[in-house]
């Protein structure tokens, strides 16, 4: 692992290191990436083999067990997914946007440090051994179906054969590692019959396999070339509600339920959302189980602080997704409009980017934003979700900045950095 920084008054630094030298074994075992350092490192003696300058060099340190060497390291190199999963949203993306679009990602490191879901199908041995060496706990695993032949058609594995996805998991849960999993529900499909199979061949590994959640799948209007797959509509979406108390009932969960939906099937249904007891710890928020319930609930909690009058005149505009556009309207317009001073206009924004069944904040373009609002009287500011930005909070998916898009649009383009109506009027009142 290649060093690209030292800290000031760090140890690394104390022992001479430089950007540039390469960590190479911790206590004779091999330092392949950023968990290997991690892992190792937490030691009061260690060994350090480093290439410094061309140079083959041994270092022994006496440090606290917790201290680390102060450096960082370059990217880790990411391991790409084995499959072609028949409703993969990678493969259908326009073409000509920038190359990690396209990248599919399939690293169990990646799982354990952001909450990626991974399918396992490519995970070796050597793999799943490390995981539990260094209690990479928890996981998140892309299961879709159990059924062997099912999972053939789903993910289509260059291999053809099974990929023991049962035993893999049986040897991570026996040997501590939590799991949560997911399940992409595919209309005529991966339902039915295949859905019991399985949420009952999952629920055996219950309660060190935390959670099954279900997902519907999501398709653009760029398909050329890859299977015919069905929507999920607002008839099916019901439907998954008629079989839901069922499948609850056969899977019951201990403090939440065990197989949660994510918030796009209740919008679809148009059911009322569960109570946050119903999300547990929120530990799928991320992947869309939960986020409108947190919404709500921190909204209901912050409301009554809010000011009865701004200090001066000030007219915002927030930008939707026609998935939760409704909601928004319903919930917060009416308290936003007893406040004095303050006009506030909601914007429903379609999505011509990906296609009109993409109904999701974060799958929003700039390009999309800017041509359905340019000209339109916007006000002081307009706001977003962060969830329209990449990782590191700087493009949006078709590469425009906050500052390209605030030029077009000729106002202040701002980006609600965690989802609160108050980070808005914190803003009007102290920061304008």
């Amino acid at each position: 692992m290649k060093i690209v920084k030292i800290k000031e008054n760090s140890l690394g630094q104390e022992i001479g290191l430089s950007a540039g030298d390469q960590l190479i074994k911790i206590n004779g075992e091999r330092v392949l990436d950023h968990l290997d350092y991690e892992f190792r490192i937490a030691d009061e003696n260690v060994i350090l083999d480093f290439k410094i300058n061309g140079e083959l060099s041994q270092i022994i340190v006496e440090k606290d067990y917790d201290d680390d060497l102060g450096v960082e390291f370059e990217e880790m190199k990411i391991r790409k997914c084995g499959n072609d999963c028949v409703f993969c949203f990678v493969d259908q993306n326009p073409e000509n946007m920038r190359d990690g679009i396209y990248f599919r990602d399939g690293d169990y490191r990646m799982s354990y440090l952001y909450g990626h879901y991974i399918t396992m199908t490519n995970m070796s041995k050597k793999e799943l051994k490390r995981i539990v060496d260094q209690k990479l706990s928890p996981l998140y695993i892309s299961v879709h179906a159990t059924d062997v032949n099912l999972r053939k058609k789903l993910l289509l594995y260059k291999w053809g054969k099974d990929d023991f996805l049962l035993k893999k998991i049986k040897y991570l849960i026996d040997n501590g590692i939590e799991l949560h999993g997911q399940i992409v529900l595919i209309p005529n499909m991966n339902d039915g019959n295949y859905l019991i199979q399985t949420a009952s061949d999952i629920y055996k590994f219950f309660p060190h396999f935390k959670t099954l959640s279900i997902v519907p799948v999501g398709l653009t209007r760029h398909r050329e070339g890859l299977p015919e797959l069905s929507y999920v509509n607002k008839n099916y979406a019901k439907k998954i509600f008629d079989i839901y108390p069922e499948l609850n009932d056969s899977f019951p969960g201990e403090k939440s339920p065990f197989i949660l939906l994510s918030d796009e099937w209740y919008i679809l249904a148009e059911k009322p959302f569960p109570s946050k007891e119903y999300y547990g710890e929120y530990d799928l928020i991320e992947n869309g189980v939960g986020q409108f319930r947190d919404f709500i609930d921190r909204f209901n909690d912050e409301f009554p602080e809010f000011p009865e009058k701004v200090k001066k005149p000030t007219k915002v505009s927030i930008v939707t997704s026609t998935l939760v556009y409704d909601i928004f309207v319903k919930l917060v317009k009416p308290v936003l409009d007893k406040i004095k001073n303050l006009e506030v206009n909601f914007y429903k924004i379609e999505n011509n980017f990906f296609g009109d069944s993409v109904t999701v904040a974060g799958l929003l373009t700039g390009k999309d934003i800017i041509s359905q609002l340019e000209g339109v009287d916007l006000g002081d500011s307009v706001w977003t979700t962060y969830r329209i930005l990449n990782e590191d909070q700087t493009l949006t998916l078709d590469d425009m900045t906050v500052e390209q898009i605030s030029e077009k649009l000729n106002t202040t383009f701002k980006i609600s950095k965690n989802d609160s109506i108050k980070e808005i009027i914190d803003y009007i009142q102290y920061e304008t």
